[in-house]
């Protein structure tokens, strides 16, 4: 099969799509997902849009994080636009900065910084059924008035922090890996991380080579499978680069081996299980030799349960002379120390909060009404729902990015954003072609996705019993897709008018607007 088939078939939807229209167009965040959009309705002739940034550049998640060791866990030449490949990766998995750079290179190259607006915070956006105009307000009273409305807000967006009984007290320093501050220096410093995810397991090799001690608090221990990272030559970049159709080879080859992979981490069938963990466990027993150790950091759920990590260095950072790790979560803290459930006092300097995020398929990232009145946070009352995550009944010209059930939980989560992009491209030139008002999917078709999708849920690894971040409190999965990404896209070819309630235009659509409140 010729590389640029196999490349139509990663990217089913994508098109040489044109959209005559004066609608306007607003993206909440500015981070890989809002600038994808973005571009792609550059591409389709749209100019008439706006970004609409919290923050003072772009980049979200990665502009936001950037402790010591961030880094991604998807390899490089996945974790990046399928239509803007980059050759220069230096490793096989993308360190922050580099990724940084590569988001702000993709913003300039399709000159994307005049469309947003920085340090504007969305506090409510109100739907007019009579207009079919959506009216966002910010955190400073203006109104910023759209036809259409991505919400590219996330997931790893507002930091966590632990609820620990006089965390507030704490007069040393306090910071959360995704609010680091680069301007404190750890070295000589009594340290506790609190946290043993995804963000700890990188940042505390880091930590643990300048503090003079280190404690860690783990209250459940992950799966980690080793990461198979090494730095990319100079030779092989050159190499990407005067041969695109290499470097789409690659591309293509890290997506299917992590498809290949899928049912592994996601079904909660015993052979899958049994493959994945024996090669967890064979990691853990080549890095940790001690018994005591390695039964602290031995999980006692299935994996794939919660999420599956990947570090060379996590288990050697634990058994440094100058690390302790403690198998248990803080019981309390005061002004300059931390009390272990044991009746320990140990003193520190400064605590950094390892987390994670709170999760935005949970709750809406902001006030948001629709049609008749509806509150989003009414209607995900017992769990967020979307259709294919990305419309949700009752708030017309609306779409989500990253939305319910979406999330991965084996590759790319741009593997997920990409169509949904075109997902919404496709509905925006179907209201302008047809001179719509707006569209709204139907209850009855959401309905039907979401059983499909929680009946699926019960044959997952998320579902097996243990206690973690992609679950609501009542236990429904909202937050991760149940099957393989390819799959998904599928689900996604085709924009079905029959599947939305349409209304139609009754007056000229609205130019970009913005008033004092």
């Amino acid at each position: 099969m010729a590389v640029s088939d196999m490349l139509t078939r990663l990217n089913p939807l994508k098109t040489d799509i044109r959209v005559d229209t004066d609608m306007h167009i607003a993206i909440v965040g500015a981070g890989f997902s809002g600038l994808g959009m973005a571009i792609r309705l550059k591409e389709a002739g749209i100019e008439n849009f706006t970004l609409i940034e919290r923050g003072s550049d772009v980049g979200g998640t990665w502009r936001d994080n950037h402790y010591p060791g961030a880094a991604c866990d998807v390899a490089s030449h996945l974790y990046s636009f399928s239509f803007e490949q980059n050759p220069d990766w230096s490793r096989a998995f993308g360190q922050q900065p580099e990724i940084f750079d590569y988001i702000k290179r993709c913003a300039a190259k399709y000159d994307l910084y005049r469309h947003i607006r920085f340090n504007t915070t969305i506090v409510s956006a109100v739907f007019d059924e009579d207009s079919g105009i959506w009216t966002s307000t910010t955190a400073d009273g203006e109104t910023l008035t759209a036809n259409v409305v991505v919400s590219a807000v996330g997931a790893l967006a507002d930091p966590a922090y632990p609820k620990i009984d006089g965390l507030d007290s704490f007069t040393g320093k306090l910071m959360h890996t995704a609010r680091w501050d680069d301007d404190y220096d750890l070295a000589g410093k009594r340290v506790a991380v609190i946290g043993s995810g995804a963000s700890a397991i990188q940042v505390v090799p880091e930590v643990a080579k300048a503090a003079a001690q280190l404690t860690v608090f783990q209250r459940t221990p992950s799966w980690i499978m080793p990461k198979p990272d090494r730095p990319i030559s100079a030779k092989e970049q050159a190499e990407y680069r005067e041969s695109p159709a290499k470097l789409t080879k690659r591309r293509l080859r890290i997506y299917w081996v992590s498809e290949f992979f899928a049912p592994f981490v996601i079904s909660d069938l015993g052979f899958f299980k049994k493959q994945a963990e024996g090669m967890a466990l064979k990691h853990m027993k080549k890095q940790v030799k001690d018994p005591a150790m390695r039964a602290k950091v031995t999980p006692d759920y299935r994996i794939g349960c919660k999420r599956v990590l990947i570090s060379n260095d996590w288990y050697p950072a634990l058994q440094q002379d100058n690390v302790e790790l403690i198998a248990d979560g803080p019981l309390r803290i005061t002004e300059n120390s931390i009390i272990t459930p044991d009746g320990r006092e140990i003193e520190v300097d400064a605590i950094v909060c390892a987390t994670g995020f709170k999760v935005p398929s949970k709750a809406a990232p902001f006030p948001v009404t629709g049609r008749g009145g509806l509150e989003l946070n009414a209607a995900w009352g017992e769990g967020a729902e979307a259709y294919k995550g990305v419309t949700v009944s009752g708030f017309p010209n609306l779409f989500f990015l990253m939305g319910p059930n979406t999330g991965p939980s084996h590759t790319s989560v741009l593997e997920f954003t990409e169509q949904q992009m075109e997902y919404t491209l496709h509905a925006i030139a179907h209201i302008a072609r047809r001179k719509l008002k707006f569209i709204d999917v139907k209850k009855k078709v959401q309905d039907k996705f979401n059983r499909g999708i929680q009946w699926r849920m019960k044959h997952t690894s998320w579902t097996s019993g243990c206690n973690s971040w992609y679950l609501t409190d009542s236990g429904k999965n909202t937050t991760l897709y149940p099957g393989f990404n390819w799959e998904y896209r599928l689900r996604l070819m085709r924009y079905k008018p029959s599947e939305y309630d349409e209304v139609k235009q009754e007056a000229p659509a609205v130019s970009a607007s913005r008033k004092a409140a």
